[in-house]
């Protein structure tokens, strides 16, 4: 054999070998979904049930949950491949999208405005948004509580730059709030209802106030064209627990608290006051989130213009 016609067999072989490998994986079946969740609502009350766990189990698929403390690090996970699926606020996949992040809106539940607020400790002199010029705001870079606290000092005639934002996570806003090291807080459910437990806050505004808030089932953008019914078994999972939960909202707060160990009556106070629902990502939900969007951008808060639907995802008809 010629050394042309070895290099020439060798590299079919080669070629061969890839296209085996490469047909081999893309066959290769799922194991294991990872999702991303925060302590909070429909996510919490699934993993209770293991609604998804059922769904997926003729597929021999195991469901691995993976807990977050806000809407932005849960972004990252999707980008990076970590989690496969996630729920976030509104803002986080907007920050997102506009970093380049392969994140998808696969489907859209019930506005939760009532959960989400801006709130000053019963003694303090803040008795209005107005008070809030010049103040220390905590606040989630990146959040839902983000966009609340922009779009209300907006509605107020009051501009950003005239609060002093203090960027937190949940968990260091709470012990700045409790040592008086922020003068407001804003922040979701059960944070929020733990807050009211506790302290018993004057509530500036509430989101549903300014805002048409919504929660958003999102996933990687790869998973999601690789997986798509496994997306689509997940979402139907998940509008099985809101039949439930809608259904048995005296027993929300229980299981609730179950799975994430918050107290009790602060979680009742937050399942009294949540919807639950999941539904496709309508054009008027979309509209909504590209209002936010444009608001981010003017504010340059976010790098790059972007257009959401673009990262829509549409389950295949067939």
């Amino acid at each position: 054999m010629s050394r042309l016609t070895r290099r020439t067999f060798g590299a079919a072989l080669f070629a061969a070998a890839f296209l085996a490998s490469a047909v081999a994986h893309a066959a290769e079946p799922l194991a294991e979904l990872k999702i991303g969740y925060q302590k909070t609502g429909l996510p919490v009350i699934a993993r209770q049930q293991g609604v998804i766990e059922k769904a997926l189990e003729s597929q021999k698929i195991a469901v691995k949950w993976v807990e977050f403390t806000a809407g932005p690090p849960l972004v990252e996970a999707l980008n990076v491949g970590s989690i496969d699926v996630g729920w976030v606020g509104d803002a986080p996949p907007i920050f997102g999208q506009s970093a380049g992040s392969a994140i998808v809106y696969a489907a859209s539940l019930a506005p939760n405005g009532k959960g989400e607020a801006i709130f000053v400790k019963p003694g303090s002199s803040i008795q209005s948004l107005a008070d809030l010029k010049g103040k220390k705001v905590g606040i989630g870079k990146g959040t839902s509580a983000h966009n609340l606290v922009i779009a209300a000092l907006e509605k107020a005639g009051i501009g950003f730059d005239e609060i002093t934002p203090v960027y937190l996570s949940p968990a260091d806003a709470a012990a700045a709030f409790a040592s008086d090291k922020i003068d407001a807080w804003a922040v979701w459910d059960p944070f929020f209802a733990i807050a009211e437990t506790r302290y018993q806050p004057r509530v500036l505004v509430r989101s549903s106030d300014v805002l048409n808030v919504r929660t958003y089932f999102i996933a990687n953008r790869d998973f999601a064209a690789k997986h798509p019914e496994v997306v689509t078994a997940t979402i139907g999972a998940l509008k099985e627990a809101a039949t439930w939960a809608n259904a048995n909202k005296d027993k929300v707060a229980q299981a609730l608290h179950e799975v994430t160990g918050v107290p009790l009556d602060a979680q009742t106070l937050a399942a009294d006051r949540s919807e639950f629902s999941v539904g496709p990502v309508t054009p008027d939900i979309v509209a909504h989130q590209q209002e936010t969007a444009d608001r981010f951008l003017r504010l340059k808060l976010i790098p790059n213009a972007i257009k959401i639907a673009d990262a829509v995802w549409t389950a295949p008809t067939n």
